[in-house]
Protein backbone atom coordinates (compact mmCIF):
# COMPACT_ATOMS: atom_id res chain seq x y z
CA UNK A 1 0.00 0.00 0.00
CA UNK A 2 2.86 2.33 0.87
CA UNK A 3 4.60 1.62 -2.43
CA UNK A 4 1.45 2.51 -4.32
CA UNK A 5 1.09 5.77 -2.38
CA UNK A 6 4.71 6.74 -3.02
CA UNK A 7 4.29 5.95 -6.72
CA UNK A 8 1.18 8.18 -6.90
CA UNK A 9 3.05 10.98 -5.19
CA UNK A 10 5.95 10.58 -7.63
CA UNK A 11 3.79 10.87 -10.75
CA UNK A 12 1.47 13.61 -9.47
CA UNK A 13 3.67 16.53 -10.63
CA UNK A 14 3.66 15.23 -14.21
CA UNK A 15 -0.11 14.93 -14.14
CA UNK A 16 -0.45 18.43 -12.71
CA UNK A 17 1.71 19.86 -15.49
CA UNK A 18 -0.57 18.33 -18.09
CA UNK A 19 -3.67 19.65 -16.39
CA UNK A 20 -2.18 23.12 -15.95
CA UNK A 21 -1.33 23.21 -19.65
CA UNK A 22 -4.88 22.10 -20.41
CA UNK A 23 -6.27 24.90 -18.23
CA UNK A 24 -4.16 27.53 -20.01
CA UNK A 25 -5.28 26.26 -23.40
CA UNK A 26 -8.90 26.28 -22.20
CA UNK A 27 -8.62 29.90 -21.10
CA UNK A 28 -7.20 30.75 -24.52
CA UNK A 29 -10.07 28.89 -26.24
CA UNK A 30 -12.69 30.70 -24.13
CA UNK A 31 -11.03 34.05 -24.90
CA UNK A 32 -11.07 33.33 -28.64
CA UNK A 33 -14.76 32.38 -28.49
CA UNK A 34 -15.60 35.53 -26.51
CA UNK A 35 -13.74 37.67 -29.06
CA UNK A 36 -15.58 35.94 -31.93
CA UNK A 37 -18.95 36.45 -30.25
CA UNK A 38 -18.18 40.13 -29.65
CA UNK A 39 -17.09 40.53 -33.28
CA UNK A 40 -20.35 38.99 -34.49
CA UNK A 41 -22.42 41.32 -32.30
CA UNK A 42 -20.48 44.35 -33.49
CA UNK A 43 -20.79 43.23 -37.11
CA UNK A 44 -24.57 42.78 -36.83
CA UNK A 45 -25.62 45.52 -34.40
CA UNK A 46 -22.65 47.87 -34.11
CA UNK A 47 -22.62 47.39 -30.32
CA UNK A 48 -22.32 44.67 -27.69
CA UNK A 49 -25.64 43.82 -25.98
CA UNK A 50 -26.09 43.93 -22.23
CA UNK A 51 -26.41 40.13 -21.91
CA UNK A 52 -23.08 39.50 -23.58
CA UNK A 53 -21.30 38.57 -20.34
CA UNK A 54 -23.85 35.84 -19.63
CA UNK A 55 -23.51 34.48 -23.16
CA UNK A 56 -19.76 34.14 -22.63
CA UNK A 57 -19.89 32.85 -19.05
CA UNK A 58 -22.18 29.89 -19.77
CA UNK A 59 -19.78 28.08 -22.15
CA UNK A 60 -16.82 29.09 -19.96
CA UNK A 61 -18.39 27.45 -16.90
CA UNK A 62 -19.06 24.28 -18.89
CA UNK A 63 -15.43 24.20 -20.04
CA UNK A 64 -14.19 24.68 -16.47
CA UNK A 65 -16.43 21.88 -15.17
CA UNK A 66 -15.17 19.53 -17.89
CA UNK A 67 -11.59 20.43 -16.95
CA UNK A 68 -12.21 19.72 -13.26
CA UNK A 69 -13.67 16.32 -14.11
CA UNK A 70 -10.63 15.44 -16.22
CA UNK A 71 -8.23 16.76 -13.56
CA UNK A 72 -9.83 14.52 -10.94
CA UNK A 73 -10.63 11.31 -12.84
CA UNK A 74 -8.24 11.34 -15.83
CA UNK A 75 -5.15 13.24 -14.64
CA UNK A 76 -2.76 11.67 -17.18
CA UNK A 77 -4.95 12.42 -20.21
CA UNK A 78 -3.77 14.33 -23.26
CA UNK A 79 -3.92 18.08 -22.45
CA UNK A 80 -4.87 19.18 -25.99
CA UNK A 81 -8.02 17.16 -26.75
CA UNK A 82 -10.37 19.01 -24.38
CA UNK A 83 -9.32 22.60 -25.29
CA UNK A 84 -9.61 21.94 -29.04
CA UNK A 85 -13.08 20.44 -28.54
CA UNK A 86 -14.16 23.43 -26.43
CA UNK A 87 -12.84 25.88 -29.04
CA UNK A 88 -14.72 24.16 -31.87
CA UNK A 89 -17.89 24.01 -29.77
CA UNK A 90 -17.59 27.72 -28.95
CA UNK A 91 -17.08 28.63 -32.60
CA UNK A 92 -20.17 26.63 -33.48
CA UNK A 93 -22.30 28.37 -30.85
CA UNK A 94 -21.07 31.76 -32.09
CA UNK A 95 -21.91 30.98 -35.72
CA UNK A 96 -25.36 29.62 -34.86
CA UNK A 97 -26.11 32.70 -32.74
CA UNK A 98 -24.92 34.95 -35.55
CA UNK A 99 -27.19 33.16 -38.06
CA UNK A 100 -30.11 33.40 -35.62
CA UNK A 101 -29.81 37.18 -35.75
CA UNK A 102 -30.11 37.14 -39.55
CA UNK A 103 -32.95 34.62 -39.54
CA UNK A 104 -34.92 36.77 -37.08
CA UNK A 105 -36.36 38.65 -40.06
CA UNK A 106 -37.91 35.42 -41.38
CA UNK A 107 -41.47 34.83 -40.17
CA UNK A 108 -41.87 31.88 -37.83
CA UNK A 109 -38.14 31.35 -37.28
CA UNK A 110 -37.22 29.97 -33.86
CA UNK A 111 -33.71 30.71 -32.55
CA UNK A 112 -31.41 27.68 -32.60
CA UNK A 113 -28.63 28.92 -30.31
CA UNK A 114 -30.51 28.38 -26.99
CA UNK A 115 -31.40 24.85 -28.04
CA UNK A 116 -27.82 24.18 -29.08
CA UNK A 117 -26.54 25.49 -25.74
CA UNK A 118 -28.96 23.14 -23.96
CA UNK A 119 -27.62 20.18 -25.94
CA UNK A 120 -24.08 21.31 -25.16
CA UNK A 121 -24.90 21.15 -21.45
CA UNK A 122 -26.32 17.64 -21.93
CA UNK A 123 -23.22 16.64 -23.91
CA UNK A 124 -20.90 17.85 -21.13
CA UNK A 125 -22.95 15.93 -18.55
CA UNK A 126 -22.65 12.75 -20.64
CA UNK A 127 -18.93 13.49 -21.09
CA UNK A 128 -18.49 13.74 -17.31
CA UNK A 129 -20.51 10.56 -16.73
CA UNK A 130 -18.22 8.60 -19.07
CA UNK A 131 -15.03 10.01 -17.53
CA UNK A 132 -16.23 9.18 -14.01
CA UNK A 133 -18.20 6.00 -14.69
CA UNK A 134 -15.83 4.04 -16.95
CA UNK A 135 -12.90 2.97 -14.78
CA UNK A 136 -10.93 1.48 -17.67
CA UNK A 137 -11.62 1.27 -21.39
CA UNK A 138 -11.18 -2.52 -21.44
CA UNK A 139 -14.49 -2.79 -19.57
CA UNK A 140 -16.21 -1.97 -22.88
CA UNK A 141 -14.86 -5.16 -24.46
CA UNK A 142 -16.92 -7.29 -22.05
CA UNK A 143 -20.19 -6.27 -23.68
CA UNK A 144 -19.16 -6.69 -27.31
CA UNK A 145 -22.16 -8.51 -28.73
CA UNK A 146 -24.69 -6.71 -26.55
CA UNK A 147 -23.33 -3.43 -27.89
CA UNK A 148 -23.41 -4.76 -31.44
CA UNK A 149 -27.06 -5.77 -31.12
CA UNK A 150 -27.90 -2.34 -29.73
CA UNK A 151 -26.00 -0.64 -32.55
CA UNK A 152 -27.78 -2.61 -35.26
CA UNK A 153 -31.16 -1.76 -33.74
CA UNK A 154 -30.24 1.93 -33.69
CA UNK A 155 -28.83 1.74 -37.20
CA UNK A 156 -31.92 0.24 -38.84
CA UNK A 157 -34.52 2.00 -36.66
CA UNK A 158 -34.88 5.02 -39.01
CA UNK A 159 -35.78 2.70 -41.89
CA UNK A 160 -38.94 1.65 -40.02
CA UNK A 161 -39.69 4.49 -37.61
CA UNK A 162 -37.76 7.38 -39.13
CA UNK A 163 -38.93 10.77 -40.30
CA UNK A 164 -37.96 12.04 -43.74
CA UNK A 165 -35.83 15.18 -43.28
CA UNK A 166 -34.18 16.80 -46.32
CA UNK A 167 -34.72 13.59 -48.29
CA UNK A 168 -33.04 11.17 -45.86
CA UNK A 169 -34.57 8.97 -43.17
CA UNK A 170 -31.97 9.37 -40.46
CA UNK A 171 -34.20 10.83 -37.72
CA UNK A 172 -36.38 9.01 -35.19
CA UNK A 173 -39.12 10.92 -33.36
CA UNK A 174 -40.24 10.06 -29.82
CA UNK A 175 -42.92 12.57 -28.88
CA UNK A 176 -41.43 16.05 -29.22
CA UNK A 177 -37.87 14.67 -29.23
CA UNK A 178 -36.02 13.96 -32.48
CA UNK A 179 -32.62 12.29 -32.59
CA UNK A 180 -30.29 10.59 -35.06
CA UNK A 181 -29.60 6.99 -33.98
CA UNK A 182 -26.79 6.75 -36.53
CA UNK A 183 -24.64 9.18 -34.56
CA UNK A 184 -24.64 6.86 -31.54
CA UNK A 185 -24.61 3.54 -33.40
CA UNK A 186 -21.42 4.69 -35.14
CA UNK A 187 -19.56 4.84 -31.80
CA UNK A 188 -21.03 1.58 -30.51
CA UNK A 189 -20.12 -0.26 -33.72
CA UNK A 190 -16.54 1.01 -33.50
CA UNK A 191 -16.32 -0.49 -30.00
CA UNK A 192 -17.56 -3.80 -31.45
CA UNK A 193 -15.10 -3.60 -34.35
CA UNK A 194 -12.22 -3.02 -31.92
CA UNK A 195 -13.15 -6.07 -29.86
CA UNK A 196 -13.80 -8.30 -32.88
CA UNK A 197 -10.59 -7.34 -34.69
CA UNK A 198 -8.57 -7.80 -31.51
CA UNK A 199 -9.79 -11.39 -31.25
CA UNK A 200 -9.47 -12.25 -34.96
CA UNK A 201 -6.59 -10.14 -36.26
CA UNK A 202 -4.21 -13.12 -36.68
CA UNK A 203 -6.62 -14.94 -38.99
CA UNK A 204 -7.46 -11.76 -40.90
CA UNK A 205 -3.75 -11.01 -41.40
CA UNK A 206 -3.14 -14.25 -43.32
CA UNK A 207 -2.31 -13.70 -46.99
CA UNK A 208 -4.09 -15.39 -49.85
CA UNK A 209 -3.16 -14.60 -53.43
CA UNK A 210 -1.14 -11.68 -54.71
CA UNK A 211 -2.42 -9.31 -57.38
CA UNK A 212 -0.08 -6.71 -58.92
CA UNK A 213 2.22 -7.09 -55.94
CA UNK A 214 -0.56 -6.56 -53.39
CA UNK A 215 -1.19 -9.33 -50.87
CA UNK A 216 -4.93 -10.00 -50.88
CA UNK A 217 -6.76 -11.61 -47.94
CA UNK A 218 -7.91 -15.21 -48.05
CA UNK A 219 -11.43 -15.77 -49.38
CA UNK A 220 -12.55 -17.56 -46.22
CA UNK A 221 -11.70 -14.47 -44.15
CA UNK A 222 -13.77 -12.05 -46.23
CA UNK A 223 -16.97 -12.66 -44.26
CA UNK A 224 -16.65 -9.66 -41.88
CA UNK A 225 -15.99 -7.12 -44.62
CA UNK A 226 -18.87 -8.49 -46.71
CA UNK A 227 -21.24 -8.23 -43.75
CA UNK A 228 -20.20 -4.65 -42.98
CA UNK A 229 -20.45 -3.75 -46.67
CA UNK A 230 -23.95 -5.24 -46.85
CA UNK A 231 -25.11 -3.36 -43.75
CA UNK A 232 -23.71 -0.13 -45.21
CA UNK A 233 -25.70 -0.69 -48.40
CA UNK A 234 -28.86 -1.41 -46.39
CA UNK A 235 -28.45 1.90 -44.57
CA UNK A 236 -27.81 3.66 -47.87
CA UNK A 237 -30.76 2.14 -49.75
CA UNK A 238 -33.47 2.16 -47.09
CA UNK A 239 -32.49 5.36 -45.26
CA UNK A 240 -30.84 7.31 -48.13
CA UNK A 241 -28.04 8.11 -45.69
CA UNK A 242 -24.91 8.27 -47.81
CA UNK A 243 -22.80 9.93 -45.11
CA UNK A 244 -23.36 7.30 -42.41
CA UNK A 245 -22.64 4.52 -44.91
CA UNK A 246 -19.32 6.07 -45.96
CA UNK A 247 -18.21 6.71 -42.38
CA UNK A 248 -19.35 3.30 -41.18
CA UNK A 249 -17.54 1.36 -43.91
CA UNK A 250 -14.49 3.64 -44.08
CA UNK A 251 -13.81 3.42 -40.34
CA UNK A 252 -14.00 -0.38 -40.50
CA UNK A 253 -11.47 -0.53 -43.36
CA UNK A 254 -9.04 1.73 -41.49
CA UNK A 255 -9.38 -0.33 -38.30
CA UNK A 256 -8.90 -3.52 -40.33
CA UNK A 257 -5.65 -2.12 -41.70
CA UNK A 258 -4.48 -1.10 -38.22
CA UNK A 259 -5.22 -4.61 -36.93
CA UNK A 260 -3.59 -6.56 -39.78
CA UNK A 261 -1.19 -4.09 -41.49
CA UNK A 262 -2.32 -5.59 -44.81
CA UNK A 263 -2.83 -3.15 -47.68
CA UNK A 264 -4.91 -5.80 -49.44
CA UNK A 265 -7.82 -5.04 -47.13
CA UNK A 266 -7.59 -1.34 -48.01
CA UNK A 267 -7.57 -2.08 -51.74
CA UNK A 268 -10.47 -4.51 -51.45
CA UNK A 269 -12.44 -2.13 -49.24
CA UNK A 270 -11.83 0.76 -51.62
CA UNK A 271 -13.09 -1.23 -54.59
CA UNK A 272 -16.19 -2.32 -52.67
CA UNK A 273 -16.86 1.27 -51.56
CA UNK A 274 -16.58 2.57 -55.11
CA UNK A 275 -18.83 -0.21 -56.40
CA UNK A 276 -21.45 0.47 -53.74
CA UNK A 277 -21.34 4.22 -54.35
CA UNK A 278 -21.77 3.79 -58.12
CA UNK A 279 -24.69 1.42 -57.60
CA UNK A 280 -26.32 3.78 -55.10
CA UNK A 281 -25.83 6.77 -57.38
CA UNK A 282 -27.65 4.88 -60.10
CA UNK A 283 -30.43 3.14 -58.16
CA UNK A 284 -31.27 5.35 -55.14
CA UNK A 285 -33.18 8.44 -56.32
CA UNK A 286 -32.16 10.65 -53.38
CA UNK A 287 -28.48 9.88 -53.97
CA UNK A 288 -28.94 10.28 -57.73
CA UNK A 289 -30.29 13.82 -57.27
CA UNK A 290 -27.34 14.73 -55.05
CA UNK A 291 -24.88 13.39 -57.60
CA UNK A 292 -26.58 15.45 -60.33
CA UNK A 293 -26.46 18.57 -58.14
CA UNK A 294 -22.78 17.91 -57.52
CA UNK A 295 -21.98 17.52 -61.21
CA UNK A 296 -24.04 20.60 -62.19
CA UNK A 297 -24.55 22.82 -59.11
CA UNK A 298 -25.99 25.66 -61.22
CA UNK A 299 -28.73 23.59 -62.87
CA UNK A 300 -31.31 25.00 -60.44
CA UNK A 301 -30.88 28.42 -62.07
CA UNK A 302 -31.93 27.14 -65.50
CA UNK A 303 -35.28 28.40 -66.88
CA UNK A 304 -36.56 24.82 -66.55
CA UNK A 305 -34.54 23.26 -63.71
CA UNK A 306 -34.39 19.45 -63.71
CA UNK A 307 -36.25 17.44 -61.08
CA UNK A 308 -34.44 17.27 -57.75
CA UNK A 309 -32.14 20.19 -58.51
CA UNK A 310 -31.14 22.45 -55.64
CA UNK A 311 -29.29 25.77 -55.54
CA UNK A 312 -27.66 25.11 -52.15
CA UNK A 313 -24.26 24.00 -53.44
CA UNK A 314 -24.09 26.94 -55.85
CA UNK A 315 -25.02 29.36 -53.06
CA UNK A 316 -22.39 27.76 -50.85
CA UNK A 317 -19.74 28.25 -53.52
CA UNK A 318 -20.85 31.88 -53.98
CA UNK A 319 -20.59 32.47 -50.23
CA UNK A 320 -17.12 30.99 -49.93
CA UNK A 321 -15.90 32.87 -52.99
CA UNK A 322 -17.24 36.09 -51.48
CA UNK A 323 -15.16 35.48 -48.36
CA UNK A 324 -11.84 35.60 -50.16
CA UNK A 325 -8.70 35.23 -48.08
CA UNK A 326 -9.69 36.94 -44.82
CA UNK A 327 -13.49 36.93 -45.02
CA UNK A 328 -16.12 39.62 -44.78
CA UNK A 329 -16.04 39.59 -40.98
CA UNK A 330 -18.37 37.88 -38.53
CA UNK A 331 -21.93 39.09 -38.96
CA UNK A 332 -21.30 40.67 -42.37
CA UNK A 333 -21.91 37.74 -44.70
CA UNK A 334 -24.99 36.46 -46.52
CA UNK A 335 -24.63 32.69 -46.12
CA UNK A 336 -27.91 32.68 -44.21
CA UNK A 337 -29.62 33.01 -47.59
CA UNK A 338 -28.85 29.32 -48.21
CA UNK A 339 -31.99 28.73 -46.13
CA UNK A 340 -30.97 26.55 -43.20
CA UNK A 341 -27.22 27.04 -42.87
CA UNK A 342 -27.32 27.11 -39.08
CA UNK A 343 -28.88 23.69 -38.60
CA UNK A 344 -27.12 21.78 -41.36
CA UNK A 345 -23.68 21.09 -42.79
CA UNK A 346 -23.90 24.36 -44.77
CA UNK A 347 -22.70 26.19 -41.67
CA UNK A 348 -19.21 25.64 -43.07
CA UNK A 349 -20.16 28.10 -45.82
CA UNK A 350 -20.53 30.74 -43.11
CA UNK A 351 -17.00 29.96 -41.96
CA UNK A 352 -15.71 30.38 -45.51
CA UNK A 353 -17.55 33.64 -46.17
CA UNK A 354 -17.12 35.48 -42.88
CA UNK A 355 -13.72 34.13 -41.82
CA UNK A 356 -12.31 33.55 -45.29
CA UNK A 357 -9.84 30.94 -46.45
CA UNK A 358 -7.72 31.72 -43.40
CA UNK A 359 -10.61 30.86 -41.08
CA UNK A 360 -11.39 27.70 -43.05
CA UNK A 361 -7.79 26.57 -42.67
CA UNK A 362 -7.83 27.29 -38.93
CA UNK A 363 -10.99 25.20 -38.44
CA UNK A 364 -9.60 22.36 -40.56
CA UNK A 365 -6.31 22.45 -38.63
CA UNK A 366 -8.27 22.15 -35.38
CA UNK A 367 -10.08 19.10 -36.74
CA UNK A 368 -6.82 17.57 -37.94
CA UNK A 369 -5.14 18.34 -34.61
CA UNK A 370 -7.91 16.54 -32.74
CA UNK A 371 -7.55 13.56 -35.09
CA UNK A 372 -3.76 13.59 -34.71
CA UNK A 373 -4.05 13.51 -30.92
CA UNK A 374 -6.44 10.58 -31.18
CA UNK A 375 -4.07 8.67 -33.46
CA UNK A 376 -1.21 9.55 -31.12
CA UNK A 377 -3.15 7.92 -28.30
CA UNK A 378 -3.52 4.80 -30.46
CA UNK A 379 0.24 4.68 -31.02
CA UNK A 380 0.98 5.12 -27.31
CA UNK A 381 -1.38 2.38 -26.15
CA UNK A 382 0.05 -1.12 -25.87
CA UNK A 383 -3.16 -3.14 -25.57
CA UNK A 384 -4.73 -4.06 -28.95
CA UNK A 385 -8.31 -3.18 -27.96
CA UNK A 386 -7.42 0.35 -26.87
CA UNK A 387 -5.24 0.88 -29.94
CA UNK A 388 -8.03 -0.17 -32.29
CA UNK A 389 -10.67 1.81 -30.40
CA UNK A 390 -8.63 5.04 -30.48
CA UNK A 391 -7.79 4.65 -34.17
CA UNK A 392 -11.41 3.82 -35.04
CA UNK A 393 -12.85 6.80 -33.18
CA UNK A 394 -10.28 9.13 -34.77
CA UNK A 395 -10.90 7.69 -38.24
CA UNK A 396 -14.69 8.03 -37.96
CA UNK A 397 -14.30 11.61 -36.72
CA UNK A 398 -12.09 12.79 -39.57
CA UNK A 399 -14.15 10.86 -42.15
CA UNK A 400 -17.24 12.74 -40.99
CA UNK A 401 -15.38 16.04 -41.33
CA UNK A 402 -14.25 15.01 -44.82
CA UNK A 403 -17.70 14.03 -46.13
CA UNK A 404 -19.23 17.25 -44.76
CA UNK A 405 -16.55 19.69 -45.89
CA UNK A 406 -16.12 17.84 -49.18
CA UNK A 407 -19.84 18.20 -49.87
CA UNK A 408 -19.91 21.90 -49.00
CA UNK A 409 -16.99 22.82 -51.26
CA UNK A 410 -18.14 20.55 -54.12
CA UNK A 411 -15.37 17.97 -53.81
CA UNK A 412 -17.86 15.10 -53.37
CA UNK A 413 -21.67 14.85 -53.43
CA UNK A 414 -23.34 16.40 -50.42
CA UNK A 415 -24.18 13.84 -47.72
CA UNK A 416 -26.25 15.74 -45.16
CA UNK A 417 -24.13 14.77 -42.15
CA UNK A 418 -23.60 17.30 -39.37
CA UNK A 419 -20.20 18.95 -39.01
CA UNK A 420 -18.92 17.89 -35.55
CA UNK A 421 -19.19 20.60 -32.88
CA UNK A 422 -20.14 23.34 -35.39
CA UNK A 423 -23.50 22.41 -36.92
CA UNK A 424 -26.70 22.67 -34.90
CA UNK A 425 -27.95 19.28 -33.72
CA UNK A 426 -28.29 17.59 -30.36
CA UNK A 427 -27.42 14.05 -31.47
CA UNK A 428 -24.27 15.16 -33.27
CA UNK A 429 -23.15 17.29 -30.31
CA UNK A 430 -23.64 14.53 -27.74
CA UNK A 431 -21.96 11.96 -30.01
CA UNK A 432 -18.98 14.25 -30.58
CA UNK A 433 -18.47 14.71 -26.84
CA UNK A 434 -18.81 10.96 -26.24
CA UNK A 435 -15.95 10.52 -28.70
CA UNK A 436 -13.92 13.14 -26.83
CA UNK A 437 -14.62 11.43 -23.49
CA UNK A 438 -13.48 8.04 -24.80
CA UNK A 439 -10.31 9.51 -26.31
CA UNK A 440 -9.51 11.22 -23.01
CA UNK A 441 -10.02 7.97 -21.08
CA UNK A 442 -7.81 6.15 -23.58
CA UNK A 443 -5.09 8.80 -23.35
CA UNK A 444 -5.25 8.65 -19.55
CA UNK A 445 -4.73 4.89 -19.70
CA UNK A 446 -1.77 5.39 -22.06
CA UNK A 447 -0.24 7.97 -19.71
CA UNK A 448 -0.61 5.70 -16.70
CA UNK A 449 0.89 2.74 -18.58
CA UNK A 450 3.93 4.78 -19.59
CA UNK A 451 4.63 5.56 -15.93
CA UNK A 452 4.47 1.92 -14.82
CA UNK A 453 7.93 0.49 -14.01
CA UNK A 454 9.16 -1.82 -16.75
CA UNK A 455 9.94 -5.36 -15.57
CA UNK A 456 13.64 -6.18 -15.52
CA UNK A 457 14.74 -8.90 -17.95
CA UNK A 458 15.02 -12.36 -16.42
CA UNK A 459 18.73 -13.18 -16.34
CA UNK A 460 17.98 -16.92 -16.27
CA UNK A 461 16.49 -16.60 -19.76
CA UNK A 462 19.50 -14.76 -21.20
CA UNK A 463 21.66 -16.94 -23.47
CA UNK A 464 25.09 -15.80 -24.55
CA UNK A 465 26.50 -16.18 -28.05
CA UNK A 466 29.09 -18.67 -26.75
CA UNK A 467 26.35 -20.87 -25.32
CA UNK A 468 24.48 -20.79 -28.62
CA UNK A 469 27.65 -21.76 -30.52
CA UNK A 470 28.36 -24.61 -28.10
CA UNK A 471 24.81 -25.93 -28.41
CA UNK A 472 25.03 -25.79 -32.20
CA UNK A 473 28.34 -27.72 -32.15
CA UNK A 474 26.82 -30.41 -29.96
CA UNK A 475 23.88 -30.77 -32.35
CA UNK A 476 26.25 -31.12 -35.32
CA UNK A 477 28.28 -33.79 -33.52
CA UNK A 478 25.11 -35.65 -32.56
CA UNK A 479 23.93 -35.51 -36.15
Amino acid sequence: MGARSSRSAAVAPGANRKRNLELMLLLFAVAVCAFADASAELGMHGSIPSGFALDVCAPAVLALLAHLVVRKWAPYADPVILPVSVLLTGIGLTLIHRLDISYAQVDGWKPSAPNQLMWTVIAIVVFAAIIIGIKHHRVLARYTYLLMASALILLVAPAFFGADVYGARRWVSIGPLQFQPGEFSKIIIIIFFASYLMANRDALALVGRRFMGIALPRGRNMGPILVVWAVSLVVLVFESDLGTSLIFFGAFIIMLYVATERTGWVVLGGLMAVGGAVAAGTLVSHVTYRVHNWLDPFAAYNPTPPQGSSPQLAESLFSMANGGLLGTGLGKGDSWLIGFAGNSDWIFSTVGEELGTAGVMVVLVLYMLLTQRGMRVAVRLSDPFGKLLASGLSAAFILQVFVVVGGVIGLIPQTGKALPFLAQGGSAMVAAWITVALLIKLSDAAGRAELEPKPAPDETLTISAAEIAAARAEMEQAG
